[in-house]
């Protein structure tokens, strides 16, 4: 285990011993102190505008009656008024930003204590139901693990969570966001900023469109020098019709020279209007975004990191040489370029238009935009990368912080043979007072199939997500819900949920052979496959699902692939012998006509089934030929 890492053995929480519900909680009434004091500034403020704006209004009124009181006087109300409402901007924002932090940390101490409410199903969108395993393992939408990860506030960072979820990374790579993660687990402040920031950011910015603006093919501009020349002429020519305007009104010089500077000037602003109406209309639309990215910039620039994968991305944000060749940050750079906007947006006023038009304001924002978007637009893409990366593993560091007592997994050497070893696992999304952990081992030393029989309910199907969404937990560098695990780097396929379509005329037996056939190539691809095979093939007869069943299993193992099966066909326990698998199974109890479930994974083939129990236990009449709770299984020999 690397250095500063926990162990399985590790109870403690990275904040000194205290455990994540306590470190909330203080938070929590901290940020809730912070807000009320906001509130009780706010209030004061909004009374102390009203009484402003009623001095002036009496000021200015015995001002207009008594001629001896000078209406000067009505400044002083006016100027304390207008401050008022500066700050009064600063102070709503303040308290905004402290109400997230409120709910930050509420929802963190929901997810400790087990009652987080479900979900917005926001994440469907990263769901594909052609994906070997989201859905089966449930990792988007209501209720997801997604949603029980993720605290990322941008867009940036929610994508690259989802991709991380979607698909295993290189062993180095879990290795290198391991140490990373535990890093970050304690560091709350950053990951509180972090958060409330980000929260304008998943609204208002599009990262990929954003990139493909900053990032876009220069704009055409035939003029000797290219864009550089352009920017003279433009400076040129908007200091001569300044100069010859001021020269015209002190009568130095005659109307005929102001006019022939105009006449030039505006046939230059003619030549470059479609140039400048391009540049105008992408900066209007891009420039608010990058304004919001420029304060989550500005506050990743200021942190250092131990971690190499944290050290790497923090690099990604240092300074640079910029336009003027003098070293400036990311931030600083973004900030310039909303400064340019903020410079168009005067010529929205009509009189600040008027006063500006001889400057060729306009056309020379504009071309200052294009320059700024040539030298620094190729690198928005990458700060944007940089971020989202922090903020997925701020997320994941969220869930170790949240749970002290899961491990970070060994993961084994690419190229080692198909191997998943674990103790007490189980599944993270279940509440810790009723989930039930299990041992779980395939491949190595052990059996790399193993068959999963046992009654409606007991627990067949949890099993598989459980080891599913573990694995995808480790692969993505997460700790993950066991004791203990050891797992090679595999592809992971899952039947877990295959449906029927009526839009495509597709038989749920037919989808699933479709998804079998997806698993298949996966265990030809360049990594081992973990398949997840629930019920497998039973939209078909006994005979066929036995000789399909068997044949399916057995090109999985020949292609080295590692896997659990479950099944109510207690035929298809007896292809274990031929197969080299392991036959467990889950059990349950029926008294007086109640069932009861221990969860636990037991040795060898379930002996009784609860389908006539259930069913007469929702009232059905399903007649008494079999006794309640009974199964005769079949033996072995007994002809078919």
């Amino acid at each position: 285990m690397p250095s500063g890492m926990r162990s399985a053995d590790t109870n403690g929480s990275a904040t000194d011993g205290i455990p994540p519900a306590e470190v909330y909680v203080r938070r929590l009434e901290a940020r809730r102190a912070v807000v009320a004091q906001w509130a009780r500034m706010d209030a004061a403020i909004a009374w102390s505008r009203l009484a402003a704006a009623i001095s002036a209004i009496v000021v200015g009124a015995v001002a207009f009656k008594v001629e001896r009181i000078s209406g000067l006087w009505t400044v002083v109300p006016v100027a304390a008024f207008l401050t008022l409402v500066v700050v009064h901007d600063s102070v709503i924002r303040k308290g905004v930003r402290a109400l997230r932090g409120v709910r930050l940390y509420e929802d963190g101490l929901a997810r400790v204590e087990d009652r987080a409410p479900p979900g917005d199903g926001r994440s469907r969108r990263f769901d594909d139901e052609r994906h070997p395993y989201a859905a089966d393992l449930d990792l988007f939408g209501t209720d997801s693990l997604y949603e029980r990860l993720s605290t990322a506030r941008t867009t940036m960072g929610e994508e690259t969570l989802a991709a991380w979820l979607k698909a295993p990374a290189a062993t180095e790579e879990v290795r290198a966001r391991q140490l990373a993660i535990a890093e970050l687990a304690p560091r709350l402040d950053l990951k509180e900023d972090m958060a409330v920031m980000g929260t304008d950011l998943r609204a208002d910015v599009n990262p990929t469109t954003l990139a493909a603006w900053a990032a876009g093919p220069p704009l055409p501009l035939a003029w000797p020098g290219g864009l550089a020349g352009a920017r003279i002429t433009s400076a040129l020519l908007g200091a001569s019709v300044t100069g010859a305007l001021v020269a015209g009104l002190a009568g130095r010089i005659g109307a005929i020279a102001f006019v022939c500077s105009a006449v030039v000037a505006g046939a230059w602003v003619g030549k470059l209007r479609a140039l400048t109406r391009a540049i105008l209309t992408d900066a209007d639309r891009r420039a608010g975004e990058l304004k919001l990215v420029t304060g989550l910039l500005a506050r990743l620039e200021r942190e250092s990191f131990q971690a190499p994968l944290l050290d790497r991305l923090r690099r990604e944000l240092d300074a640079a040489p910029g336009q003027s060749g003098r070293p400036l940050s990311p931030s600083l750079r973004v900030k310039r370029l909303s400064f340019l906007v903020d410079l168009l947006d005067a010529r929205r006023n009509q009189i600040s238009a008027i006063l500006t038009a001889p400057l060729l304001w306009t056309t020379q924002a504009a071309l200052a935009i294009e320059a700024w978007r040539r030298n620094d637009g190729p690198a928005i893409a990458r700060w944007l990368a940089a971020v989202g990366e922090i903020e997925a593993l701020a997320s994941l560091s969220t869930f170790a912080f949240e749970h002290p007592e899961y491990p970070f997994p060994e993961v084994l050497a690419d190229g080692a043979p198909p191997c998943l070893e674990s103790l007490d696992l189980a599944h993270p999304l279940l509440p810790a007072r009723v989930r039930v952990a299990n041992d779980v081992a395939m491949g190595g030393p052990n059996p790399r199939l193993v068959i999963v029989s046992g009654s409606n309910m007991s627990g067949k199907s949890t099993l598989l997500r459980t080891v599913g969404v573990n694995v995808v937990l480790a692969l993505a560098g997460a700790p993950v819900c066991a004791r203990r695990m050891v797992v090679s780097r595999v592809a992971i396929g899952g039947t877990l949920r295959i449906h029927d379509s009526l839009h495509e005329g597709r038989s749920r037996f037919y989808a699933e052979i479709t998804r079998l056939r997806q698993i298949v190539d996966l265990a030809e691809g360049p990594l081992p496959a973990l398949f997840l095979l629930d019920e497998l093939l039973s939209g078909t007869n006994s005979h066929d699902r036995r000789v399909g069943a068997q044949g399916i299993l057995r090109g999985l193992l020949e292609r080295g692939a590692i896997g659990l099966a479950t099944t109510h066909d207690l035929a298809l326990t007896e292809m274990a012998a031929p197969l080299g698998a392991a036959n467990v199974h889950f059990d349950d109890d029926v008294r007086d006509g109640q069932m009861s479930f221990d969860y636990r994974m037991h040795p060898g083939v379930v002996q009784k089934s609860n389908a006539l129990a259930l069913m007469r236990a929702v009232g059905l009449d399903v007649g008494d030929q079999v006794a309640e709770g009974a199964v005769a299984r079949r033996p072995a020999n007994e002809p078919r």
